[in-house]
C-alpha cells in the first residue's frame, strides 16, 4: 500500500482522484485545500489529515516522514499555474508527483522539471485519460494501419457553457489558467497530436476569454477547431434539451463517438502509474507547446 498526499482536494477534479486512490488498494493521509468545502473526504478516507494552510501541510508530511511515514506520491488538482511549484514540492519531499492538464503552462517549465526528476530520482506523472479511452485506443491503431499520406479532414467543437462565476475565478485569468484553449482544450489536442502526428502549421482565428477557434494541420489530418464556454454558441436543439455541453468530432465526414467510458479512467490511469508505466512529462510536451503558441498567437 503507497502513501498518497492531494493537493487541490476542493477542487472539481479531486474525487477522481480520490476514487483512483482508493479503488488501487492505497491511502490517502493528508490532503490540502484553502477552501473548507471538502466532505467528499468522508467518501473515501475520512482519517486523512487535512489542511487550509500550506505551511501546515508542510509540517505536518515533514513530521510523518521522520516517524518513517513517507509520501510515496503526490496527486495535484491544483489550479493550473500553481501546477509547477506543487510538483517541485512533491519532488523536494522525495514523493513521485501525480498530475492533472495541463501539467504546467510553459513548455520550459517541463525542462526544469526533468532535471529535478534527476536531481532526486524521482517522477512525475501526468493524466492523459483519452489516450486510455477503448474508443480513441481503436482509432489511433486504425490511423496508424491507413496507408501513408492521407490527410484526414476533422472538425472538433467542444462547448461546455459556464456562468459568471468562471470569469471571477482564477480559470477566467489567462496568466492562471492558459486561457479556454489551455484549460478545456488541452487534452482535445494532446489526444490529435497522439492520433494525427506533429504539428504542420498553426493558425489561430480566435482567442477571446469565452471562445477560442483555429485551424490545425497536422501530419495525417487538417483540423477544423472550437472550443468555448459561451452557452449561446450551442445549438439551438442542444438548448431546447436543456443541456449546456456540447461535443462534436467528426472524421471524414463522420461523427467519432466517445461521450461513455470515461468513469474509470482515472483509475486505470493509476494503475498503470503504480506498475511504473504511466504518461511521463516527455508525452506532454507536444500538446504544452501547442497551447502555449496558440495562447501567444495574434489571431488572423
Amino acid at each position: 500500500m503507497k502513501n498518497f498526499a492531494l493537493i487541490g482536494a476542493g477542487g472539481y477534479i479531486a474525487p477522481r482522484h480520490m476514487k483512483a486512490i482508493k479503488e488501487t488498494g492505497n491511502n490517502l493521509i493528508a490532503a490540502l485545500d484553502k477552501h473548507d468545502s471538502v466532505g467528499i473526504l468522508d467518501s473515501y478516507f475520512p482519517d486523512a489529515s487535512f489542511f487550509t494552510e500550506f505551511e501546515r501541510f508542510d509540517r505536518h508530511l515533514e513530521k510523518l516522514k521522520r516517524q518513517n511515514i513517507p509520501v510515496d506520491f503526490v496527486s495535484i488538482c491544483s489550479p493550473n499555474y500553481l501546477h509547477d511549484a506543487h510538483i517541485r514540492f512533491g519532488l523536494r519531499i522525495g514523493a513521485n508527483a501525480i498530475c492533472e492538464k495541463p501539467i504546467v503552462l510553459n513548455p520550459w517549465n517541463i525542462d526544469a522539471l526533468e532535471e529535478i526528476e534527476l536531481e532526486t530520482g524521482r517522477h512525475v506523472y501526468t493524466i492523459l485519460q483519452l489516450r486510455l479511452h477503448p474508443a480513441i485506443m481503436a482509432l489511433k491503431e486504425k490511423i496508424s494501419s491507413a496507408a501513408p499520406g492521407k490527410k484526414h479532414k476533422i472538425d472538433l467543437t467542444y462547448i461546455t457553457s459556464r456562468g459568471n462565476w468562471y470569469h471571477a475565478s482564477w480559470k477566467g485569468d489567462i496568466h492562471k489558467s492558459g486561457g479556454i484553449a489551455t484549460n478545456i482544450g488541452v487534452h482535445f489536442f494532446d489526444m490529435l497530436l497522439w492520433i494525427f502526428g506533429d504539428v504542420v502549421n498553426n493558425e489561430v482565428l480566435e482567442h477571446g476569454q469565452d471562445t477560442a477557434r483555429g485551424i490545425l494541420e497536422l501530419e495525417k489530418a487538417e483540423v477544423n477547431w472550437m472550443l468555448s464556454i459561451d452557452e449561446n454558441k450551442l445549438p439551438e436543439e442542444v438548448r431546447k434539451a436543456g443541456k449546456r455541453t456540447y461535443r462534436q468530432l467528426s472524421i471524414d465526414g463522420e461523427a467519432f463517438e466517445f461521450s461513455e467510458g470515461f468513469t474509470e479512467l482515472h483509475t486505470i490511469s493509476y494503475r498503470k502509474i503504480l506498475e511504473g508505466h504511466g504518461f511521463r512529462l516527455s508525452e506532454t510536451r507536444k500538446a504544452i507547446q501547442l497551447v502555449h503558441e496558440i495562447r501567444n498567437m495574434l489571431p488572423k
